[in-house]
């Protein structure tokens, strides 16, 4: 082989490997104290992302920790008082699984940081509701709700939906979505604090 040869042969290599290497998916590291802080800043479809989430967990906890009801009844407690939450209802046209978990974890740690309130395990929950024979759903039953809080001596539940209005105009799709949040006294049923928090998200085609 020519040393001619040889160098073609090289220097296709050499191209080939620069092709592939551009055409290779560029993997980001974001957040806090990486080169791209702001890579969860933008938002990449009409779902809810953690940003979202947060927004409305916020907008309902806030008031929440501010009402009447807290300062009187929680943190004028003897004691602090346990709290369970069922599951919120996913009442939204989209398939929010994974958004529906999270929700739930970012309500729960906001009120075991609290520091005023004790809350139930949902691994612990959800198996007292397999023990005492009922199946817990997005779908809120009242009388099985406060059997199982009774049997969790729990003094508080709870519980909400997400929903979600869908408008298209044109190449423009919106949703507005609405987290629904209440407490309820297990005891009696009654509603001690319910709250309503919106965002909107939007796609441009």
């Amino acid at each position: 082989m020519s040393q001619v040869t040889k160098s073609i042969l090289v220097g296709g290599v050499l191209l080939a490997s620069i092709a592939v290497a551009a055409c290779q998916p560029k993997v980001l590291r974001g957040g806090e104290g990486t080169e791209n802080p702001n890579l969860d800043r933008p938002a990449l479809s009409t779902k809810l992302d953690k940003a979202d989430l947060d927004y409305l967990v916020s907008q309902n906890l806030g008031p929440l920790l501010e009402s009447r009801f807290w300062t009187r009844d929680v943190e004028g407690a003897p004691g602090e008082p346990i709290v369970a939450i069922w599951p919120i209802r996913n009442a939204t046209s989209e398939h929010l699984e994974d958004q529906m978990l999270q929700l739930l974890s970012s309500i729960e740690t906001a009120l075991v940081n609290s520091g005023e309130v004790r809350v139930v395990a949902r691994a612990r929950q959800e198996q007292l509701a397999q023990e005492i024979g009922f199946q817990q759903s997005a779908t809120f039953d009242p009388g099985s709700a406060r059997r199982l809080g009774r049997q969790l001596g729990a003094q508080y539940l709870v519980t909400g939906k997400l929903t979600g209005v869908d408008e298209r105009l044109d190449k423009t799709r919106r949703i507005q979505y609405s987290l629904f949040m209440q407490v309820l006294e297990i005891e009696t049923g009654i509603v001690k604090f319910q709250h309503e928090s919106a965002r909107s998200k939007a796609i441009q085609r």
